[in-house]
């Protein structure tokens, strides 16, 4: 039977570029998403959408259904004082706000004297993944999961999220 769309699907899986390990939650808690929703890669997606629970499979993700295809243009020259107090590395994952007021993740690749040359492109980027996956569960969203998209797994208490300042799913506000 084919999961369908807006169903809660709950995963566990492990992800592997080349031989190396760059994710899993094998031994903790599931992955709730809800299916239909681009919640998780379209390549993984859409190779589940036949599977039942239990099922266990080997999913090759190619780049353009993954994290997309190595963008040589994403890089950018920014002048070094713009990172006042931090020890610059090459190789380091740096965490800033973008334009649209999302959070931007990008990548040290040079460091000179006066600048350093980021790059925008995602770190799996431009690479065919392999996912172990097991369906754990696949059930039906409830109304209010339907609405707001967020599988109930996934929502914070009010305890673990009020220390943080709030957020989705937080009602502290």
């Amino acid at each position: 039977m084919a999961i369908e769309a807006n169903q809660i699907v709950s995963i566990e899986y492990e992800v592997r570029d080349n031989d190396k390990v760059v994710d899993s939650n094998i031994g903790g808690t599931p992955l709730a998403f809800m299916y239909g929703k681009g919640q998780i890669i379209p390549g993984l997606e859409n190779a589940i959408a036949n599977m039942s629970i239990g099922e266990k499979a080997d999913i090759l993700v190619k780049p353009e259904d993954a994290y997309g295809e190595l963008n040589p243009d994403a890089k950018q020259e920014v002048p070094k004082d713009q990172f006042t107090g931090i020890d610059l590395e090459v190789g380091m994952t740096l965490y800033g706000q973008g334009e649209d007021g999302n959070t931007v993740q990008v990548i040290v690749k040079e460091v000179g004297e006066e600048n350093i040359i980021i790059d925008f492109n995602h770190p799996l980027a431009g690479k065919s993944l392999m996912f172990a996956v097991t369906i754990n569960n696949i059930r039906d969203a409830s109304a209010e999961e339907a609405m707001s998209g967020v599988p109930q797994e996934n929502k914070k208490t009010d305890e673990e999220c009020c220390g943080t300042g709030g957020g989705t799913g937080c009602g502290c506000n």
